[in-house]
């Protein structure tokens, strides 16, 4: 603990496991209830490390699955890779990476391959119903999703590389940055994203087009507007988060924006949520999930600029409570990007710049 006690007797080690007690706390527990697990995940084999993880999501068995971009390695963390090498350490690990809850690698593929498009700059995953595994990416040439089997089995690709249309294209998309499937319907929904200013929906089977919109429910537009305008009649670049609440609420982050944007799933505006309003930089609203109870009370935004998470009452927007703050340490974050959650509560963040990592936040509580 940066201190040393002296002393003898049972008092005397009482008040000094008081202390360690105390400080462990302070070191490890944040303002809002959530203590960082700073031994997940467990170190990667191979001489594998991470670059950039512009992804995170959790499946139906509780595994976190991480995509993260290889290429963002500089030379001092991939000496092994190399020619000649100038270091024992390190190569980059495959893009797509699986874990389980307490941080053991479980699978690890992705990359170029026969019958698809691989991405310039990888961004965004997803886990589906049936444990299939849809990624994305967000080089101005990345308009394509793919997906593949929980093994990397390619199985189908949305979009073309290199081919965009616009925001009211029905057939082309434009860098998509997040998507999630509805259930009951087979129904894909895309943050399009990056170049697009949209929500578009297609159909999860065939990729057929089923319909689209921009922020407040209107037409999309590509005309370029101010940034950091929670009043904005358009959405910013990117459309960063798109996620299905369980009362049928499609939640939008519109991130250069500082705001959530609320529909019904055909499209019909609901309300905007604001979030750190002077906030400049990338904005505050890169992704969402929501609490794990059946009423889902409550989200936890990850604010990529202020790298924080909030905790906010669903309802009504109202912040109550935050973690985090710019750093390296354990429970600090540089650029945060994207959030998962557990069945058991627990958060999981994905970090892109120079903070090349994943951590795990438990319930303090």
């Amino acid at each position: 603990m940066g201190q040393r006690f002296a002393g003898s007797g049972a008092g005397a080690a009482a008040v000094a496991a008081m202390l360690v007690a105390i400080g462990c706390a302070q070191s490890l527990v944040r303002e809002g209830g959530y203590a960082v697990d700073a031994a997940w995940p467990k170190p990667l084999p191979n001489n594998w490390t991470l670059g950039q993880v512009a992804g995170i999501a959790v499946d139906a068995r509780d595994h976190v699955w991480l995509i993260h971009r290889p290429k963002t390695l500089i030379d001092e963390e991939k000496g092994a890779a190399l020619s000649p090498p100038r270091a024992k350490c390190c190569v980059a690990a495959p893009p797509v990476i699986e874990f389980d809850g307490e941080g053991n690698l479980l699978r690890a593929w992705g990359g170029p391959g026969a019958g698809y498009e691989w991405f310039e700059n990888e961004h965004g995953i997803y886990i589906d119903q049936q444990g299939n595994v849809w990624v994305g990416g967000n080089d101005p040439k990345d308009h394509q999703l793919i997906k593949f089997t929980p093994d990397g089995k390619f199985l189908m690709q949305i979009g073309r590389a290199g081919q965009t249309g616009g925001s009211n294209s029905p057939t082309l998309l434009g860098r998509p940055a997040h998507m999630q499937i509805d259930a009951a319907t087979n129904d894909l929904y895309i943050a399009d994203g990056y170049g697009n200013k949209r929500v578009i929906v297609l159909d999860a089977a065939s990729g057929a087009y089923k319909r689209h919109w921009g922020a407040y429910g209107k037409a999309p537009s590509d005309e370029k507007l101010p940034l950091y305008n929670p009043q904005s009649p358009q959405f910013a670049n990117p459309v960063h988060c798109v996620r299905l609440s369980n009362d049928g609420l499609v939640y939008v982050c519109d991130r250069a924006n500082n705001r959530v944007q609320v529909f019904r799933k055909d499209g019909t505006f609901v309300k905007k949520l604001t979030f750190e309003e002077k906030s400049l930089g990338s904005g505050s609203s890169f992704d969402l999930v929501f609490s794990n109870d059946a009423q889902q009370k409550y989200f936890y935004l990850a604010d990529g600029t202020n790298d924080q998470v909030l905790t906010v009452e669903r309802e009504t927007g109202r912040v109550l409570s935050s973690f985090g703050r710019p750093g390296r340490y354990a429970g600090q974050f540089l650029v945060l990007h994207n959030i998962g959650i557990d069945s058991k509560g627990n958060l999981y963040t994905s970090e892109v710049g120079s903070g090349k990592r994943a951590q795990k936040f438990r319930p303090a509580n």
